[in-house]
């Protein structure tokens, strides 16, 4: 079939503005929109919008290039969830039980995570961010209060401080880890420092020797942000059992999900009733919602039995899901090895670490993010210093490796979809955006 003839019949069939073939594949290129999004069919196909699946979207377009006798350039998602037939099959029979609120499958999935941590007790609430500020409120934090925060993180994270009416202190960042600077931490510490919240970013522990060292000769409560370490480890123990309290994220992004949905970990029974009484109302135990006792003022931060069916199910593929981020992880360190402008960050492996996304240094990374993403691999370029949002703003030169590593930091793909071949693609066009 001539290659006119082919574009011409993709364009048709998606209602794309253009079609392209190469010698990797066809590129569908819809009106209006980037390549891949798939507005040309959301017109012919509700499902084939916007916020789809990049795997579904692949296999769309797949079919429709098989049939104009081509082949599709996949797209090779940065990360999406993975949802199998346990999962579906676990929500259904919530479903059925006409019991969707925050029961007995809840405390199923809590008593699973406590076994597989080695902790004492886990608390299911709404996601990471309730989770980091109802941790922060249970060790008595409040107004007036200081809590330091390294500048490398999520924004949820100062922004926990901030509902517990407390300030973010920042600090700087390791360049090697991207992870807080244990000094930096020990000049913010004031007489007002009441806490402060080391953050795993990728699964890469914080220096959690020192951290907890300067913490404990300061009289600082320990929050740890696992929100991206469930299940990585440091020295043979789980990261987010080493604070006094760890805080966990089920989110669509992590490996395992909820949907949202998030955790605090405590081996302390004391603060275990005060989490409990905080997430419900005040109550310590569940109650009817009619004659309960409400000894203390609490919020509203449940995690649902719908919720966590969908968390009890992830976990039946656990050890498949922990290979496949491990295998990414070393596909990207040798794949990319000898490259001088690209660092991957570090892993101890062999320390029990889990590397839930691979993230890399590069020197032109605001050039290479649109490189690949033209090319069909996708990648998310780190967050902005929180110093330089607009809430939390101050001046570059109190966080000069921040300032300097973080806009040269990104996330490669990483999905449970993507495979050693995806990786030797993205490798290889990495190669070659550096060849330029």
């Amino acid at each position: 079939m001539r290659l006119k003839s082919v574009c011409q019949r993709v364009r048709a069939y998606l209602g794309c503005g253009r079609a392209r073939l190469s010698a990797s594949g066809l590129r569908a290129q819809p009106k209006n929109a980037t390549a891949d999004s798939g507005a040309g069919l959301e017109r012919r196909d509700p499902r084939f919008t916007s916020a789809a699946p990049l795997a579904y979207k692949n296999r769309h377009l797949q079919a429709v290039c098989e049939l104009a006798g081509t082949r599709a350039l996949k797209t090779i998602p940065w990360w999406e969830p993975e949802i199998g037939e346990a999962e579906r099959d676990l929500v259904v029979q919530v479903l059925e039980s006409n019991f969707v609120n925050d029961g007995d499958v809840t405390t199923r999935f809590e008593r699973r995570v406590v076994e597989l941590l080695g902790c004492r007790h886990a608390v299911g609430v709404t996601n990471c961010t309730s989770a980091i500020f109802l941790a922060l409120v249970a060790a008595g934090v409040g107004p007036g209060d200081e809590v330091i925060v390294p500048d490398a993180t999520f924004i949820a994270t100062a922004n926990a401080v901030s509902m517990a009416g407390a300030k973010a202190v920042l600090v700087d960042i390791a360049p090697e880890t991207l992870t807080m600077s244990p000094a930096a931490f020990a000049d913010a510490i004031t007489p007002r420092t009441k806490a402060v919240v080391p953050v795993h970013v990728s699964g890469r522990s914080a220096d959690l020797d020192a951290i907890m060292a300067i913490a404990a000769a300061n009289n600082i409560t320990v929050v740890e942000d696992a929100a991206e370490a469930f299940l990585s480890r440091r020295q043979g123990r789980a990261l987010g059992t080493f604070g006094a309290m760890g805080c966990l994220s089920f989110s669509p992004m992590k490996l395992i999900t909820t949907g949202q949905g998030g955790m605090v970990i405590t081996d302390d029974d004391a603060l275990h009733l005060r989490l409990r009484q905080l997430k419900d109302q005040g109550r310590p135990i569940r109650g009817t919602g009619g004659d309960d006792p409400h000894p203390i003022v609490g919020y509203n931060f449940k995690l649902t039995n719908l919720q966590a069916a969908l968390g009890l199910g992830q976990l039946e593929t656990l050890d498949k899901r922990m290979d496949h981020v491990r295998r990414m992880y070393a596909a990207y360190r040798d794949g990319l090895e000898g490259l001088n402008a690209v660092t991957v960050l570090p892993f101890d492996i062999d320390d029990g670490a889990l590397p839930l996304w691979v993230d890399v240094i590069v020197e032109r990374c605001a050039e290479l993010a649109p490189f690949l993403r033209e090319r069909g691999i996708d990648c998310r370029p780190y967050w902005h210093p929180i110093h330089t949002q607009p809430s939390y703003l101050l001046p570059d030169e109190r966080f000069p490796v921040a300032t300097e590593m973080m806009p040269k930091a990104v996330w490669l793909p990483s999905a449970f979809s993507v495979s050693e071949a995806d990786v030797a693609r993205v490798c290889r066009t990495i190669r070659e955006f550096l060849a330029d």
